[in-house]
């Protein structure tokens, strides 16, 4: 992950978007729609996720959707939230695993990479 800096003559740091780099994985999920309905229904605890509530708040379940390991951090967050406040609910364990399971997979593609 690149985080573009810039500074102008007179005004301190601003921070830019957040663009991927080159080793950065992008992974595709599809929710399903009660997976989506529940993410939708938490997107206010993704205020300072760089646009990932308004992606999650748009999604209609149709089609796959890519996320990077940053989005996920944050997706993991709320699924692992909703997963303690609505204990026992199969739809909550089911969304976090897929979230989970999604982590997993960068992490395990990052360690290959650093093995070759």
């Amino acid at each position: 992950m690149q985080i573009d800096t810039s500074s102008g003559e007179n005004s301190a740091k601003t921070y830019k978007m957040i663009k991927p780099g080159k080793n950065d994985i992008k992974v595709k999920i599809k929710f399903e729609l009660d997976e989506l309905d529940l993410l939708q229904e938490n997107t206010w605890q993704m205020a300072e996720s760089f646009g990932l509530d308004m992606r999650i708040a748009n999604l209609t379940g149709k089609r796959e959707v890519g996320f990077y390991m940053w989005d996920l951090d944050c997706l993991e967050a709320v699924a692992s939230d909703i997963k303690e406040t609505e204990k026992n609910s199969p739809l909550s364990e089911k969304l976090y695993l897929k979230i989970k399971n999604a982590m997993d997979f960068i992490d395990n593609h990052r360690i290959s990479k650093k093995q070759k």
